[in-house]
């Protein structure tokens, strides 16, 4: 099957929205009264919506992690040395880090992606899909070519409908990369149009000097490369990095095949940014875990119109808001298929 990034677009539909319809009737039924479940029940309307089903399927689900290094780290930016990507990999591999403890709480299976560490890492339990050893110093020139963004993307769809082709019909985002959030702040500027001050926060916990200097390298980049940002993948190509691409190419495969998509905090909503300014039906297809305590977050997600599901304060990355939000959705499923209905239950109507 082919897997251009044109052909996969072409092949991303509307959410179905007669499904929802069909899904809140259904709802509407059961032995409640109507609504009392509230944000549960839309969250069944909209997993039918995105499905194209009603009632929607239950849920076989899967978290991608993809992890990748930031040239802009060598400009200070983080409070995490470079090398910390590849032994955060590493610790995914063996299972010890949070998104590992979470996937196991909630029957998520754990897809953990090399798209371009500084250093190869060969251990089980990592797919290496590496662009390069990571990306340049967008201070100092792109952090990409075209080439490498679309390649980037590319293994991204491609794993996505490999995995939809196994069965899977959820797919979670979650990331790792010391300076991706440097890189999804300025990815978020230049498509928003927005300073950096309102788009930047601490990341890995950075101090006030040290997150004014990010705002400033965040500006200065933006506004080098401002003359060639001619399109949501040269912008991709001049300030995002290889984990983020593939993000994207995961959201565009999820999309066509009527997957939904459960994002995590700000680096992985920052992805689904770019996929939808690439094809805004994309935006049918999203589903807000959480809100961050990173300032970009709220805005991207006002941009993207997702309400997330709970706000627990978390800045961990990972993909490990989206494995907590996975219970809800499986309960909003669960509802739908197993609850009596008034009449299947004897009980009397309003």
């Amino acid at each position: 099957m082919p897997t251009t990034l044109a052909h996969v677009i072409s092949r991303v539909r509307p959410a179905d929205e007669a499904a929802a319809h069909k899904t809140q009737a259904l709802l509407d039924h059961k032995t409640k009264p109507p609504g009392s479940l509230g944000q549960l029940e839309l969250l069944a309307c909209r997993l039918a919506a995105i499905m194209g089903e009603a009632p929607p399927p239950r849920l076989a689900k899967t978290i991608v992690v993809m992890g990748a290094d930031h040239g802009i780290v060598e400009e200070g930016v983080s409070a995490y040395p470079a090398e910390v990507t590849v032994q955060m990999l590493a610790n995914f591999a063996a299972g010890g880090a949070a998104i590992n403890v979470l996937a196991r709480q909630v029957d998520a299976t754990l897809h953990v992606v090399d798209m371009g560490a500084r250093v190869a890492i060969q251990v089980d339990g990592i797919l290496r899909r590496p662009v390069a050893a990571g990306t340049q110093n967008f201070l100092r020139g792109p952090a990409m070519s075209l080439e490498q963004a679309e390649q980037a993307i590319n293994s991204g769809m491609t794993l996505a409908l490999s995995l939809i082709d196994d069965g899977v019909n959820l797919v979670g985002l979650g990331e790792m990369g010391i300076g991706n959030t440097t890189s999804a702040s300025a990815l978020c500027a230049a498509l928003l149009n927005l300073p950096a001050a309102q788009v930047t926060g601490r990341g890995t916990g950075i101090d006030e000097a040290k997150l004014a200097h990010k705002i400033s390298v965040i500006d200065q980049a933006v506004a080098l490369h401002k003359p060639t940002m001619t399109s949501p993948l040269h912008t991709l190509a001049a300030v995002g990095g290889f984990e983020i691409a593939g993000l994207v190419g995961v959201c565009l495969a999820a999309a066509s095949r009527r997957v939904p998509i459960l994002l995590d905090g700000f680096i992985t909503s920052t992805a689904a940014l770019v996929a939808v300014r690439l094809c805004p039906l994309i935006q049918q297809h999203l589903m807000a875990s959480h809100r961050s305590v990173e300032i970009g977050h709220t805005v991207v997600l006002n941009e993207l119109q997702c309400k997330p599901i709970f706000d627990l304060d978390l800045r961990l990355g990972e993909g490990s808001g989206a494995a907590l939000a996975m219970p809800f959705l499986d309960a909003a499923v669960a509802i739908v298929h197993e609850m009596a209905t008034f009449a299947s239950a004897g009980v009397s109507e309003r």
